[in-house]
């Protein structure tokens, strides 16, 4: 398995910005080329509008006070507020139209990277942490659309204002535009010696970030065992750790981006000054007042976009690293999906045949080894032995939730490496350890794996394993509300529930991962009847550590030293006096003196 990424433990942040990380999405962009076009038209006339206020200014001072007329003063005045009701109305359609852009590109980034997730082996989830996955999904992918929509218009309108600005500065005064951009030097020197420095600092802050989510998440699966073992001051301690690691990073990173803003306020005091200096040319003739008023208000709106630019760049950093960790996921390979020669699996009888089978979840560490079992259709498999031994993993490569790296797995003679995954796990019913409650109503929960059920044959599912009365004696019977893991349900009453959404899907091949281990045992033996008229004419696996469930199995199945050690029936391998003889003479020692 992948190696996992502990919480104290950042990723790495020497990677260098990638530009091709922003290329991957042009088709973001393009997807929302028209509202972006729109907002990028508002934005160039909201800039030029808005630049024109100073140009009146020029005017009124040098041609229209001079002269005395109140008209055009009045005229241009009026101008002056027509143009920059314009400018502002241009600038809120502007923002309505990369509000839309950016929540359109925040949908189609959510669903690619939940549709990959989906789609993922449980090699990726059984090495990350949850709240690594999440942060992914959802605060990445925020900042990311952010920038997309509303930094890649601003690049570009900043750029035009620069140019817009200097087109009517260098119109007035060449020489007084040359001594508004004496600092510009100074501002790209700065961004690039600090541009590697800045990048790390976010780097090393979304790590944190990451990391705090990822334990934050996990805390709350496990609040029930934090308070059970009493750990709640060590966990505080972790926690308080693991923010002032994430406090140290942002204040790191923030400080570095507040360096921007200073310089460029101060080159902007500085070229003000400057040009307050030379208004005494005012007396020579060779500025006019308006000149001078106007070049300053220029002045300050110069270095305006260019500090905009320079807070852009800083998304920009930022977003790179988000945009990393974004197509890493989305780069994450595929361990099991279709091959290209895949077909959709007939409807089966139910025959399996593990030939020579070899797994491992690492590399050169095998689980199991040169595994031979043959089930044929109807026939119900008990697999016992220790935990750890393989017996999970062997219905797990059945389903495909891993790819073995020797041998075959047939199923009615087909090799299910060369069957769709769709036409492999829509022919199994399986109910594994974790009795997984999706948020919804009990309806939902039972009907998750068959969507097209009836009410009568969920109800009829749920009365196979004996689910229906605690159902009905719920608030709402079947449409009572449930919250994730169904935390307001018993344990055993979730495990009726998953058990009642197998039953439904109607499986060809039935798979019982410890079905009945959290029912009671008066539950049990009612259950056991509804089994019973399940499993008729369909190939089971049953694992249960509870031998007496698995008596009457067809065959057992003694998991242990990464093979089969021993099979047989009940009697059969009692007889034998090995393994499953002291397991099952073990565990009924212990139930009679219970």
């Amino acid at each position: 398995m992948a190696k996992r990424n502990t919480y104290g433990v950042d990723e790495d942040l020497e990677t260098p910005f990638n530009i091709k990380n922003l290329l991957r999405c042009k088709p973001y962009i393009l997807h929302n080329i028209k509202p972006l076009i729109g907002a990028l038209i508002f934005s160039i006339c909201a800039t030029i509008f808005g630049l024109l206020g100073p140009t009146y200014t020029k005017m009124i001072i040098d041609t229209y006070v001079p002269a005395k007329d109140v008209q055009a003063v009045i005229f241009v005045a009026l101008l002056y507020f027509l143009t920059s009701c314009l400018a502002e109305f241009c600038a809120f359609f502007q923002t309505i139209l990369t509000s839309k852009a950016g929540h359109r590109i925040i949908h189609e980034i959510r669903v690619d990277i939940f549709s990959h997730i989906q789609k993922l082996s449980f090699n990726y989830f059984d090495s990350r942490p949850r709240g690594k996955i999440l942060i992914r999904v959802v605060n990445y992918v925020n900042n990311v659309a952010d920038f997309l929509s509303n930094g890649l218009i601003n690049i570009v309108v900043q750029a035009l204002s620069i140019f817009f600005i200097l087109f009517f500065m260098l119109a007035m005064s060449p020489k007084l535009t040359l001594c508004v951009m004496a600092g510009l030097p100074f501002v790209i020197l700065y961004l690039v010696l600090i541009k590697g420095r800045q990048r790390r600092a976010w780097t090393r802050f979304s790590a944190k970030n990451s990391n705090t989510t990822a334990y934050v998440s996990e805390s709350i699966n496990g609040m029930q065992i934090t308070q059970a073992f009493n750990r709640e001051g060590v966990n505080r301690g972790i926690y308080k750790n693991l923010v002032d690691q994430l406090n140290k990073a942002q204040i790191k990173a923030i400080n570095i981006n507040l360096l921007m803003p200073v310089l460029i306020e101060n080159i902007m005091r500085f070229v003000t000054c400057f040009l307050y200096l030379m208004a005494v040319q005012v007396f020579a003739g060779e500025f006019t007042p308006g000149i001078i008023i106007a070049m300053s208000s220029y002045a300050n709106r110069f270095w305006g976009p260019i500090q905009s630019i320079a807070n852009i760049y800083n998304q920009l950093v930022n977003t790179g690293s988000y945009l990393e960790r974004i197509f890493d996921t989305l780069d994450e390979k595929i361990d099991i999906q279709d091959l290209p020669d895949a077909k959709d699996l007939p409807k089966i009888t139910g025959r399996v045949d593990y030939e020579d089978v070899t797994f491992g979840y690492e590399e050169g560490i095998n689980i199991l080894e040169h595994i031979d079992l043959h089930a044929e259709p109807g026939q119900s498999i008990a697999l016992v032995g220790p935990t750890g031994a393989g017996k999970s993993t062997i219905v797990n490569i059945l389903c495909r939730f891993y790819d073995i790296q020797g041998g075959k797995i047939l199923l009615d003679g087909h090799d299910i490496k060369h069957a769709t995954l769709h036409s492999l796990r829509s022919q199994m019913g399986i109910m594994l350890q974790d009795s997984f409650i999706f948020t919804g109503t009990i309806r939902d929960n039972i009907r998750y794996g068959k969507l097209d059920a009836t009410d009568e044959e969920i109800i009829a599912a749920a009365k196979t394993v004996c689910a229906h009365d605690f159902i009905m004696n719920t608030e709402n019977g079947y449409d009572t509300e449930v919250n994730e893991k169904g935390s307001t349900l018993s344990s055993g009453q979730r495990q009726l529930i998953c058990f009642a959404r197998t039953v439904l899907s109607n499986p060809r091949i039935l798979i019982l991962d410890e079905a009945t281990s959290s029912i009671d045992t008066e539950t049990e033996k009612l259950v056991q009847e509804g089994i019973a008229n399940l499993l008729k004419g369909r190939t089971s696996f049953i694992i249960a550590h509870r031998l007496s469930t698995i008596a009457n199995c067809d065959r057992i199945l003694y998991i242990a030293e990464k093979g089969i050690k021993e099979q047989g029936t009940h009697e059969e391998l009692l007889a034998k006096k090995g393994a499953y003889y002291h397991l099952y003479t073990a565990q009924m020692e212990e139930h009679a003196n219970s």
